[in-house]
């Protein structure tokens, strides 16, 4: 049976203590999080159907090191043991998300009793021991099934998650405190359709733009489905949207940064709340929606309760359009001499003030929660300590960030860090560590690291 170290640093070394400019809001939710592929493993156990990532990450040179979620962090079997250490650092809330390939594993329309039990159980864990229940309805991991009939493009997918979204609800809706339909839709369509490095695997940009329209239809549709099954339930989204900056100072590095924000936000947000598409991307791009997306826009364009932002590292982009590069004619770059993570990503946490300040002054947005916000330190433990300080320094800074964005009349409903455990992630395989707990992947053994101690100090001193 795997075991839990809970030994902490000496006591003569000082973690970082939460100041009193640090006091939330008495109902600000404090939480973590995780997504199904990433920790569950189990993979063919109780009915569960393949996803596209059980595809995807058993095709050869497609993740570091050849690493698949088959395992992962067995959390499917080890569940209690891990909501007992969440319990232990006192959040609120546990953000997860719900395996489709689970509930509806093959095309007979059958829904799989015994996956949907797993979450039954699972929920009702986090009620005994006081915890908040957020689940999401779809972390990336798309029944391959579905796939196999034109996944997201195929206007039926749209239909079955809609019928899937019901289902869940119908039997745990009734625990759940707030519900997202999608995690990160810009990851599963360009990274998955137009990138290729995620899942399926695609570099097509007719695929990309009619993936994106599908799962913005899905969306809408599943929230419809849902209010007509549990009308009382928060509903919302869940987005990666990028803090985009101009390389240097021109004029066309600032228009550039438009564009940059109109294909890789703007599709996103407009389509969700302003139930259009940027001008400029139709006028480059519009020949690859699907027929008729006109019509879907009133159905995409659903209120919601909240939306959930998910932020780790600015973007920083640089005008292309004198080159032969396609829309929006724009080129990462990266800054030198700046602090990164061991993944490789700038920390910055001014740019998560102001991309919140910047999107409430341009959408009309609904309240927000930090749904995702870590860092990958990859430190091992040395005599059952994980002495992880650049994860305390960046956890504490991007908390001062969006304390920041609180006091400036932003409504921030909570935070969840990213991630509870160390896990498989995605084409990273488990080179990169983002947990608050250390795993050891061959004996499944938890470490809790010097970070989880100074969140749980951190919600301590805020109730």
């Amino acid at each position: 049976m795997p075991t839990v170290t809970s030994k902490v640093c000496s006591d003569s070394v000082t973690l970082f203590h939460p100041t009193d400019k640090l006091k939330f809001p008495a109902d600000f939710v404090f939480g973590a999080a995780t997504a199904a592929y990433q920790i569950e493993g189990a993979i063919d156990v109780d009915g569960r159907g393949p996803s596209i990532w059980d595809t995807f990450s058993h095709t050869s040179g497609r993740i570091a090191n050849g690493d698949t979620g088959d395992i992962a962090c067995n959390h499917y079997h080890l569940w209690q043991q891990d909501l007992d250490i969440l319990a232990s650092l006192g959040v609120d809330a546990y953000r997860f998300s719900i395996a489709w390939p689970r509930i509806f594993p093959d095309s007979s329309g059958k829904v799989n009793k015994s996956g949907l039990g797993f979450y039954d159980r699972l929920i009702d864990g986090c009620l005994q021991r006081g915890i908040k229940i957020y689940p999401t309805l779809y972390h990336w991991d798309l029944p391959q099934w579905l796939y196999d009939r034109g996944g997201w493009r195929n206007r039926e997918t749209a239909d079955a998650f809609a019928h899937y979204a019901s289902t869940v609800v119908k039997t745990l809706g009734d625990r759940i405190d707030a519900l997202t339909t999608f995690n990160e839709p810009w990851c599963s369509s360009i990274l998955g359709h137009l990138v290729g490095v995620h899942a399926p695997g695609e570099r097509n940009i007719e695929h990309a733009l009619q993936v994106i329209h599908g799962q913005h239809l899905a969306h809408g549709q599943a929230i419809q489905a849902i209010r007509a099954a549990h009308g009382q339930l928060p509903l919302g989204i869940v987005l990666n949207v990028q803090a985009i900056r101009p390389t240097t100072d021109s004029l066309a590095d600032q228009q550039a940064v438009n564009r940059h924000h109109d294909f890789h936000n703007g599709l996103f947000l407009d389509a969700l709340f302003r139930a259009e598409y940027p001008a400029t991307v139709i006028n480059e791009l519009g020949k690859f929606l699907p027929q008729g997306w006109q019509n879907d826009l009133d159905t995409i364009n659903q209120p919601l309760d909240f939306w959930g932002l998910n932020y780790y590292t600015p973007e920083y982009v640089t005008d292309e359009s004198a080159k032969s590069t396609a829309f929006p004619h724009t080129r990462r770059t990266s800054l030198k001499h700046v602090d990164r993570t061991d993944i490789g990503w700038q920390i910055d946490p001014s740019a998560l003030t102001e991309l919140l300040l910047k999107l409430y002054k341009e959408y009309n947005l609904p309240p927000c929660y930090i749904t995702e916000n870590g860092a990958a330190f990859n430190n091992e433990p040395e005599n059952g300590v994980v002495d992880d300080q650049q994860r305390i320094n960046y956890l504490a800074s991007h908390l001062e960030a969006v304390f920041s964005a609180l006091s400036q009349g932003i409504h921030i409903k909570g935070y969840f860090a990213w991630s509870l455990l160390d896990n498989f992630e995605w084409a990273e395989g488990y080179s990169m560590r983002f947990g608050l707990v250390h795993v050891d992947y061959e004996t499944q053994r938890r470490v809790l690291k010097n970070s989880a101690y100074w969140y749980r100090d951190l919600l301590s001193h805020n109730r």
